[in-house]
């Protein structure tokens, strides 16, 4: 049991993740299905094949960006909940509530609701009776055969992560392997296999005009895309020697699908013109691809690769994201139980929380637009989080640091510079301000939550023993 865990609670056991198990956490929860369908949104706001591929290369950087600082961070405090901790270290557990309240609520559980019935959608691509109709006239609000195949998705995945680490860890594996190597695939056809459309990437201009206000918006998906690398920080307390692995799985995770990414972009551009790009039926770009290049029959390839990645994605957030849970009832901000592990030494009633709360999100249909109004709010924790790592070599200027962030101050300050300009943009451009301030209203929502935990929690330990705190 650790020294400062609660009466009753235990641990996550058997610190069983190497470098290639935690590298596969972060570039698994990055890819979904993202990268298979917003270049044609990034396409249609950018307008231009340049601006298509700096948006990508923008993400890209801002990724590695923050990265590279939150080494720093899960080097000098390798323990479940990853940021939630670093949040609590720099500023105390007000924010950190605030951030775990926002990744429970709606982004943790929010992404894998979507990313399950995203599953669910491409299965219906296969097999048409997986549709979105509901079931016995149940309306807006209820079953359809794509929510409950994605329920039952979410359901097998929190099954297998409850009965330990290795399962988890084994499905992880086994599958961002697989979806690297449909990646992979899709840009050797592109470059090997097909034929250069016409003015394709040569369009011109290669850089067409673009209103900085557009920027934002048409960052939201590549951002999208490549969100979740910091899911590896939940589990750190998992991880063979963190101090070195967890960074370094930082580093490559996010690297190479960095790279994977901008290479697949720049296949698109090399097989498609950009309105084909752009206006891509229902989006799926890489269906467009394939299709051009080896016929209409082929497209079903690029679904079975999509409903491999998007659950592989599924298995990692899963995985992971329960141990932001497990962190919060550890300080008393959650509900005990959470904070317990079972016997195979995972947090399991904070998974099937997860699970549940996942589960009524897919059957309400509320989780697409919950996203929308969320990247506003995790670019906000994103610029705190990195903004504690300048707190704590302020506050903390003698505690151990076994990784110190690569290029700092610069590197950070460029991020913090970066993202608070693409956070303005948000709230400046029409199309996204809507969103983004119901995004900041999710957050300040907590608030008063926070308090009234914290206050109960400080009322129930002020009380003598063998009290009302059974």
């Amino acid at each position: 049991m650790s020294a400062d865990a609660p009466e009753g609670t235990a641990t996550p056991r058997g610190a069983s993740l190497g470098l290639f198990d935690a590298t596969t956490i972060v570039a698994g929860s990055m890819v979904g299905s993202g990268i298979f369908l917003v270049s044609a949104d990034i396409a249609r706001l950018t307008g231009s094949p340049g601006w298509l591929l700096a948006v990508w290369v923008l993400a890209g950087a801002l990724t590695m960006a923050a990265a590279l600082s939150y080494g720093e961070l899960a080097a000098m405090f390798p323990k479940a909940g990853g940021q939630y901790v670093y949040l609590r270290e720099a500023f105390g557990p007000g924010a950190a509530f605030l951030f775990g309240w926002t990744q429970l609520l709606v982004v943790q559980t929010g992404t894998i609701a979507a990313v399950a019935v995203a599953f669910a959608r491409f299965l219906g691509v296969l097999w048409p009776a997986m549709n979105d109709k509901p079931l016995l006239g149940a309306g807006p609000f209820g079953p359809t055969p794509q929510r409950l195949a994605a329920i039952v998705l979410l359901v097998l995945l929190t099954w297998s992560n409850s009965r330990g680490l290795r399962t988890g860890k084994l499905v992880q594996n086994s599958f961002t392997v697989a979806k690297g190597v449909v990646l992979v695939a899709l840009v050797v056809l592109a470059v090997v296999v097909a034929p250069p459309a016409p003015g394709a990437i040569t369009r011109d201009p290669f850089f067409g005009p673009l209103p900085l206000a557009t920027l934002g918006p048409a960052m939201v998906g590549a951002l999208f895309a490549s969100d979740a690398w910091n899911n590896i920080t939940f589990t750190a307390g998992e991880v063979r020697d963190p101090q070195r692995n967890v960074p370094g799985s930082l580093f490559w995770g996010s690297g190479l699908v960095t790279i994977l990414y901008l290479a697949v972009n720049l296949g698109y551009l090399r097989a498609l013109p950009l309105d084909a790009i752009a206006h891509a039926p229902s989006d799926r770009v890489a269906s467009a691809m394939v299709g051009t290049v080896l016929g209409p029959g082929a497209a079903v390839l690029v679904t079975l690769g999509i409903l491999v990645s998007t659950f592989g994605c599924a298995n990692g957030l899963v995985l992971a994201g329960a141990r932001v849970s497990y962190a919060m009832a550890q300080d008393g901000l959650f509900f005990r139980s959470a904070g317990r592990v079972n016997q195979a030494g995972v947090p399991g009633v904070a998974l099937w929380m997860q699970a549940g709360w996942a589960v009524l999100l897919c059957l309400s249909g509320t989780y697409s637009e919950l996203l929308d109004y969320v990247i506003f709010a995790v670019l906000l924790f994103y610029i705190l989080t990195i903004a504690g790592l300048f707190m704590l070599r302020r506050t903390r200027p003698l505690a151990p640091r076994p990784y110190r962030a690569l290029g700092y101050p610069f590197v950070p300050a460029l991020y913090l510079l970066a993202a608070a300009a693409i956070a303005v943009s948000l709230v400046v451009a029409h199309e996204t301000r809507p969103q983004a301030l119901a995004g900041l209203a999710c957050v300040l929502a907590g608030a008063p939550v926070y308090l009234w935990i914290s206050r109960r929690a400080q009322a129930v330990m002020a009380l003598p023993p063998g009290s009302a705190r059974k």
